[in-house]
């Protein structure tokens, strides 16, 4: 397989000057302040379970077009690069994982200098805003659209059960976890991106206390990821109108301390474009080793 050009975004004052920064709400875990833990959610059998309750915050969505190259995922957990894809469509199950697989392996070595990257998942996203809540007559997973709550998919216990159910070998997972090791999802607009975006938070900004480890259960496997309290000094991303040319890394976790080590991610709604079509996106979830 040829490999694609990459390059990271850097483009001219001109389009940096034409901003679209949003002023919207973004759905934070509504603690309930007794030291409960959150509500689980359940994937599986052709649905989701997602009963956690939220509450929307105002914030201002900082669009970086133009300003991309100044982030990245050791400093801030997120990270945007140019990338031609091979495949269009993400339509073929069988060529998402084998085509497009590679094709991510390659550039996220390409980025990070990783010696192994071992994905264990994907989710295409074609699917309506509201669509945990609308059942869609049992199948809400075939109609699977964006996340609009804010998150971090695995938290620092979650990323060590992820390792582990994917190395079920208790030698070959307690020699990875000595070294340094990472999750990394590879986001991807399938057509351009209006409607409902994907914004990022500077991991700077976000301290652990505002993470509360919350139990999510997808078919057999039981693992943990991150909610979030909410707090306006939380400073939002995103670049707007990503093509399928425009690549985002975010970082889930990173055993290394002295680093970024996750980036919080949610869609938003971007009013100017609330009409358009439901978005289209992939992204492919990956173990990054060293």
């Amino acid at each position: 397989m040829q490999e694609a050009a990459v390059t990271l975004n850097n483009n001219d004052d001109s389009e940096a000057a034409r901003k679209h920064h949003v002023a919207t709400t973004l759905n934070y875990w509504d603690d309930p302040g007794d030291g409960s833990l959150p509500t689980p959610i359940f994937i599986g059998r052709g649905r989701v379970t997602n009963n956690r309750p939220h509450r929307a915050h105002e914030f201002m969505i900082n669009d970086i077009t133009g300003e991309e190259h100044q982030y990245s995922l050791d400093k801030h957990g997120f990270q945007y690069c140019r990338h031609e894809s091979s495949e269009k469509e993400f339509i073929d199950e069988q060529a998402i994982r084998s085509i497009y697989y590679e094709e991510c392996k390659s550039l996220l070595k390409l980025v990070t200098g990783a010696s192994r990257i071992h994905i264990f998942n994907h989710k295409v996203r074609r699917g309506p805003t509201q669509w945990h809540h609308l059942g869609l007559h049992g199948k809400n997973l075939a109609n699977r659209g964006p996340v609009t709550r804010t998150h971090v998919d695995q938290s620092y216990v979650g990323a060590e059960l992820r390792l582990r159910w994917e190395f079920p070998n208790p030698k070959e997972a307690d020699e990875l976890l000595r070294g340094r090791y990472q999750i990394i999802n590879i986001w991807r607009p399938i057509a351009i991106i209006l409607k409902d975006p994907i914004a990022v938070a500077d991991a700077n900004s976000v301290p652990d206390s505002d993470l509360v480890g919350a139990r999510m259960v997808e078919d057999d496997f039981e693992g943990e990821s991150w909610v979030v309290r909410h707090n306006p000094n939380h400073r939002w991303h995103f670049k707007y109108r990503m093509t399928p040319q425009d690549v985002l890394f975010i970082k889930c976790f990173d055993s290394e301390t002295s680093v970024a080590r996750r980036a919080l991610h949610s869609a938003f709604e971007d009013l100017a474009h609330r009409d358009e079509v439901s978005r289209q996106s992939i992204e492919v979830r990956c173990l990054v080793l060293y």
